[in-house]
């Protein structure tokens, strides 16, 4: 009887296997795992420059990649707009890569953002490029760019908002980097994107809830304002 009671068992087992779906194998979720993975974000791709038009060039980190393709369908036929393939991070990072960012090329405008992976806090309670850093930096990365005989236009820092966000970033520091950045490229004569300002009026209904980044109105938005400093360099 024991016996017979363990292949009932068993039978009523496989049958219930039998009706449930498979699950999916492996080898298929690491497929689509890399295939996702691997999909190209539109704002990263290069572009073809056309003929006669000026060469701008967007370096910045996640929020300037929000506002690339908004930027780049603007001023379609007026510039070609590049942008750096990749996040530009804090200042260190920039001024460890900015040469390879450059390029070879000729650039007629650069429209550059750093501020907001500099005050983000890091896991021993500093913050990942501290103040004194963020000029030096800053500094160092403007001789490096006012080289290029490019016209450069400094994109301000966007609001941090408050409470707990992950990486953590507090909400106060957005304007003592501000006030580093303006007092620099004041000193430089480097044109300033109030970006903060532009959003910070209407930042509930433009940011993503309880995080730094933008929904789309948000960088359509930040886009026109980087248009509207494209186009004064470029007029002139």
């Amino acid at each position: 009887m024991k016996t017979l009671s363990l292949l009932l068992t068993l039978a009523s087992l496989s049958l219930f296997a039998a009706d449930a779906p498979a699950p999916a194998s492996a080898e298929k979720v690491a497929v689509k795992a890399k295939a996702k993975a691997k999909a190209p974000n539109p704002s990263m791709a290069p572009i073809v420059d056309v003929a006669g038009l000026p060469r701008v060039l967007l370096i910045g980190d996640s929020i300037s990649i929000g506002y690339t393709l908004p930027v780049r369908q603007e001023l379609a036929g007026k510039a070609n707009v590049h942008r750096i393939p990749t996040n530009g991070g804090p200042t260190k990072n920039g001024t460890a890569n900015l040469a390879k960012w450059l390029g070879e090329g000729k650039w007629d405008v650069i429209h550059f953002n750093f501020g907001l992976h500099d005050l983000r806090h890091m896991e021993d309670g500093k913050r990942q490029v501290e103040p004194a850093d963020y000029e030096k930096n800053l500094r160092s990365l403007v001789a490096d760019l006012k080289k290029t005989g490019a016209k450069l236009i400094f994109g301000t820092t966007t609001p941090v908002p408050e409470g707990k966000l992950t990486p953590q970033r507090t909400f106060g520091d957005v304007a003592t980097y501000n006030d580093i950045a303006l007092k620099v490229m004041k000193e430089n004569g480097v044109a300033i994107d109030d970006l903060n300002a532009a959003v910070a009026p209407d930042i509930a209904k433009l940011q993503n809830k309880a995080d730094v980044h933008f929904n789309p109105e948000g960088y359509a938005v930040l886009g026109k304002a980087v248009v509207k400093s494209l186009n004064a360099a470029i007029g002139k």
